[in-house]
């Protein structure tokens, strides 16, 4: 899919290069790279520059960007999905549990990535898979696909620069205290591919969370959490680390008695536009699977489209 894009240059970027003000929006500079190479990929006023132009204010910088198909190691196939926003630029998907994100050596079907490229076929429109975040493949809920180049290098520098809100609900196991941080290093277990443990010499790894109900008869509370960083597992191993591990968790909590799954679920996204700037919010209920927890007991409300943490978090 073609995008061609038009910026009015404000009196604060005069003097910028159209490469620095690229940069500045959130452009990397590989997708500079292509639009130096395209034709008319950057244009000031209706004439083609280079990257070393430098801006005036209220002159208009046209950006064409050609999206072309690239082959994919992967096979369209059909996928019930459910898109929860699309436009030119991305789209928002409430990923179901079992399904990967992206295919592995080994795993090339079932995976989100052949089921949007199925979608994108019966569009009959060309298709780059560029998943914005990730999930594990049991856990549900919401994550952002780039529909191109330029929207994809904006999210990644969004989400460097935590703009990308993410909130998680989950079930853990025993009463967990009211709200924290928890601030602990993560790493790789020695001698697992899969596994990973806090320890000290770990990735910096910081999550919040909030307990929103406690079940006495169950012993298990739902938890809202929010991710400062975004290391592998972190929610799980952050909640086992502090002695409430989410139940149905192979790795860390294999107990099946209630769910079958991790019981973990992308509740809700908070960012700008990449293209727009526009805030965007976008909330998942609590799959079937999870429902057991409320026992007729319905979440509180959500904070004016903030999440359930509100605006100020």
């Amino acid at each position: 899919m073609k995008r061609t894009l038009t910026y009015e240059i404000e009196p604060e970027a005069a003097g910028l290069t159209v490469g620095q003000y690229l940069e500045e929006l959130g452009c990397s500079r590989n997708v500079i790279s292509r639009l130096k190479t395209s034709p008319a990929g950057l244009c000031v006023d209706g004439t083609e520059v280079f990257s070393s132009y430098r801006l005036t204010a209220g002159e208009a910088l046209t950006i064409c960007l050609p999206e072309e198909e690239t082959p994919q190691a992967f096979a369209p196939e059909p996928m019930d999905l459910n898109l929860v926003y699309e436009d030119e630029d991305l789209l928002v998907v409430n990923k179901a549990s079992g399904v990967p994100v992206h295919p592995s050596p080994g795993h090339y079907t079932g995976t989100l990535a052949n089921g949007m490229a199925w979608y994108f076929l019966q569009k009959g429109e060309p298709f780059v898979y560029r998943a914005v975040n990730r999930l594990d493949r049991d856990t549900t809920g919401l994550l952002i696909l780039a529909r191109n180049q330029l929207s994809a290098s904006i999210l990644s520098s969004m989400g460097e620069k935590r703009l990308i809100r993410r909130e998680y609900l989950a079930i853990a196991k025993g009463k967990v205290p009211e709200e924290g941080i928890i601030d602990a290093p993560i790493a790789r277990k020695e001698g697992s591919i899969l596994e990973r443990i806090v320890s000290p010499g770990g990735e910096t790894a910081r999550t919040r969370y909030r307990t929103l109900l406690y079940h006495p008869s169950l012993d298990l509370s739902l938890v809202s959490l929010r991710l400062e960083t975004g290391r592998t597992h972190q929610i799980r191993v952050h909640m086992a680390h502090i002695g409430h591990p989410l139940p149905g968790d192979f790795l860390y909590c294999p107990d099946f008695s209630v769910i079958q799954r991790q019981a973990l679920h992308s509740h809700a996204l908070t960012f700008p536009h990449p293209i727009t700037k526009k805030e965007l919010h976008f909330e998942a209920p609590l799959p079937d699977d999870m429902q057991f927890i409320l026992s007729g007991v319905s979440l509180p409300a959500t904070a004016g489209g903030a999440g359930l943490w509100g605006s100020g978090f």
